[in-house]
């Protein structure tokens, strides 16, 4: 009987743990929670947490930035480019200044030329068209650049509109002497009616370097002392009188 009376007093003080429930009683969390150290650890944590997942983020979102600029850009004719920060094999910054040429006019002084034929734009009035066509015997063409002549019908020095290599040097039955020089962008300027060349191909010139002076042709022999000046981007001739500034 006694022995009885025991284990039911034991069973009576000992805590029943069902299916589910916590094993550690709750006045036991109540003490941890209540010591002061624990929520500023729980805060740094949750703080360290957060910092890792914006690194993370961050490193993911810079790398394809890194490598869109790594590609090749290419300007524009008569464009410059600003400042460029480049980093040599010893991991320093160096500061390095892109500065391309705007075209010039291929004469010395423009204030003493005149555009005698412009360049025949589809875009122009029909007596713009009319203007700017070519005429040899029965054959008409549309002008592919500017022809520039004094008043006095003197001859000029003409030089390079651009820095660049020359890639043609020639002799043209029609054309006169042609001088054909290859710039950056896909970007070629062409110097026609040309007398005394002084440069040959090859060459490496600098804008405002001397090519020849000016002179006569077959096919605008009307037009006496004169340069044929024309620019080709990509192939295609362009208006050069948009691109060279204003007198």
């Amino acid at each position: 009987m006694n022995d009885q009376n025991q284990k039911q007093h034991k069973n009576e003080e000992s805590p029943k743990i069902g299916l589910g429930e916590p094993a550690v009683p709750a006045s036991s969390w109540k003490r941890l929670l209540s010591r002061k150290w624990v929520y500023p650890a729980a805060y740094m944590a949750i703080a360290a947490i957060i910092l890792t997942l914006v690194w993370v983020y961050q490193g993911a979102s810079r790398k394809p930035q890194a490598e869109s600029t790594s590609g090749t850009v290419t300007q524009p004719v008569g464009t410059t480019t600003g400042d460029t920060k480049v980093k040599p094999e010893d991991g320093t910054s160096v500061q390095t200044v892109a500065t391309p040429e705007d075209l010039v006019w291929p004469v010395a002084n423009a204030a003493e030329v005149n555009v005698v034929k412009p360049f025949y734009d589809k875009d122009a009035s029909a007596e713009e068209h009319v203007s700017a066509i070519v005429q040899y015997n029965d054959t008409f063409v549309p002008n592919t650049g500017i022809d520039l002549a004094r008043g006095d019908n003197k001859s000029f020095d003409v030089k390079a509109a651009l820095g660049g290599k020359v890639t043609r040097v020639e002799q043209h039955a029609l054309l006169g002497y042609v001088v054909e020089i290859t710039h950056a962008n896909n970007l070629k300027t062409v110097y026609e009616s040309l007398a005394d060349v002084k440069v040959k191909k090859d060459a490496e010139v600098k804008q405002g370097d001397t090519l020849a002076t000016a002179g006569r042709n077959e096919l605008e022999k009307d037009l006496g002392n004169h340069v044929h000046f024309a620019v080709y981007e990509n192939g295609t001739p362009v208006n050069p009188s948009q691109l060279l500034p204003q007198k």
